[in-house]
C-alpha cells in the first residue's frame, strides 16, 4: 500500500485532502507574505504555520510546497502552481524526490500511532543531508508538530538549527504556543485565523463537488456553526454532527451541576461509530475549553486556573479513544469528570 493510498489521520473521511486542494481561501495575507519573502530572496528556512485546527493550515503548507519545488513558476503575487505542472502532481502523489512529509500514518499493524513514531524523524537528517534529487529545493512537510513527542522535537531541531542551502521546513500546528521555544525560535511564524463564516461557506459549496454526499441543505447552519474552521463544519454535517454539539452544549452549561443521566443520554449517543458524532463532542468541548481559557467567554462562579492543562488533557484523550476504539461513555464521563474537577471552587 502506497503512502498516497493509505488511511490518512489528516484527511477527514470523504473530503480531498489538502494536498489534493488547489484553491485557498481566505488567507491571502499570509500568502502574500510568503510570496514576497520569496521575491526578495528572502524566504526562512522554516516556517511555522499555526492557528485553530481546520482553517487551513495544511493546504497552504502543500501550497508553498508546490510553488517552491517548482521554482516559483506562478503568477506574480500568487503560490498558485498549475495542476498539470510536474511538481504540482508528484506533491499531490507523495512522489516528488525531494518533499519529504511527517505524519501519523498506520504501521504494519495497521493501526494509526497517537504520536508521529521516531523512525520518521530520524529520516530528517538523511534527507538534508544528501543532494536534492532534482537539484532545486527540499520540503519537509510535518503536519502536526503537536503530534511529535519531546524526543522526536530535540532530533528535529538539530536540522532546524544548522538548515543546509535551498531548505525549507513547513511545519503545521494548532497550537504553536505549546512547542518548544527552542523551536519556535528558529522559525518564522505564519498565524492563520479562523475562517469568515462565508469563506467557510464557499470551501463547503466547494467541496460539495467532490462529496456528493453532503447535506446542501445544512451548510449555512453548518458554516455558521463552525467557528471558522472547515474540518468542524464538515463534522457538523456528518451524521448527528449538529445535534450532538446541541446536546454537549447544553451539558457544558450546566457545568458543574450535571444529572449523571444525562451524562449516559450523552454516551449511548457516542457509542459505536456514528459518523461525525464523536468528533463533534470533542471539538465542541475543545472550543468551550479554549473560550474559557483564554478569556473569549467566561461564567461567574467557576475557577478556571486549571482549564489548559484539561484542554490538552482533553486533546490526547480525544486522540487516544478514536485510535484506540476506546468506550465512548466511559470517555464522556472521564472528560466530564476532568472538567468538574477544573471549575469546582
Amino acid at each position: 500500500m502506497s503512502a498516497a493510498t493509505a488511511p490518512e489521520a489528516d484527511r477527514f473521511p470523504g473530503a480531498p485532502h489538502p494536498r489534493e486542494r488547489q484553491v485557498l481561501v481566505g488567507h491571502g495575507e499570509a500568502e502574500a507574505l510568503v510570496r514576497a519573502a520569496w521575491d526578495s530572496g528572502r524566504l526562512p528556512h522554516a516556517l511555522l504555520i499555526g492557528g485553530p485546527e481546520g482553517v487551513g493550515k495544511a493546504t497552504l503548507a502543500y501550497r508553498i510546497a508546490r510553488f517552491v519545488l517548482a521554482n516559483g513558476a506562478a503568477p506574480a503575487h500568487s503560490l498558485a502552481i498549475a495542476p498539470d505542472h510536474p511538481a504540482a502532481r508528484q506533491v499531490t502523489a507523495l512522489s516528488h524526490p525531494d518533499m519529504l512529509v511527517l505524519r501519523r500514518v498506520p504501521g504494519d499493524t495497521g493501526k494509526l500511532p497517537t504520536l508521529i513514531p521516531a523512525e520518521q524523524v530520524r529520516r530528517v537528517r538523511s534527507f538534508f543531508g544528501s543532494t536534492a534529487a532534482l537539484g532545486g529545493w527540499r520540503v519537509c512537510i510535518v503536519d502536526t508538530l503537536d503530534e511529535m513527542n519531546a524526543q522526536g522535537a530535540n532530533a528535529l531541531l538539530k536540522t532546524l538549527e544548522e538548515p543546509p542551502a535551498k531548505s525549507l521546513f513547513l511545519l503545521v500546528s494548532h497550537a504553536p504556543g505549546q512547542l518548544l521555544p527552542t523551536i519556535r525560535s528558529r522559525c518564522r511564524l505564519v498565524t492563520l485565523r479562523a475562517l469568515a463564516t462565508e469563506d467557510v461557506s464557499a470551501v463547503l459549496a466547494d467541496l460539495a463537488e467532490a462529496m456528493p454526499d453532503l447535506d446542501r441543505a445544512r451548510l449555512t447552519e453548518a458554516a455558521t456553526e463552525s467557528g471558522g474552521s472547515v474540518r468542524e463544519a464538515l463534522s457538523l454535517l456528518s451524521g448527528d454532527g449538529l445535534a450532538i454539539r446541541q446536546a454537549t452544549r447544553a451539558l457544558l452549561d450546566r457545568m458543574p451541576d450535571i444529572d449523571p443521566k444525562d451524562l449516559h443520554a450523552l454516551g449511548e449517543r457516542l457509542q459505536g461509530d456514528r459518523e461525525g458524532a464523536f468528533e463533534s463532542f470533542t471539538s465542541t468541548v475543545e472550543a468551550w475549553v479554549s473560550d474559557h481559557a483564554t478569556g473569549r467567554r467566561q461564567r461567574l462562579g467557576l475557577r478556571l486556573a486549571r482549564l489548559p492543562e484539561v484542554w490538552e488533557k482533553v486533546r490526547r484523550a480525544a486522540v487516544d479513544a478514536d485510535t484506540f476504539n476506546l468506550d465512548r461513555k466511559s470517555f464522556v464521563f472521564r472528560i466530564f469528570a476532568s472538567l468538574n474537577e477544573a471549575v469546582r471552587p
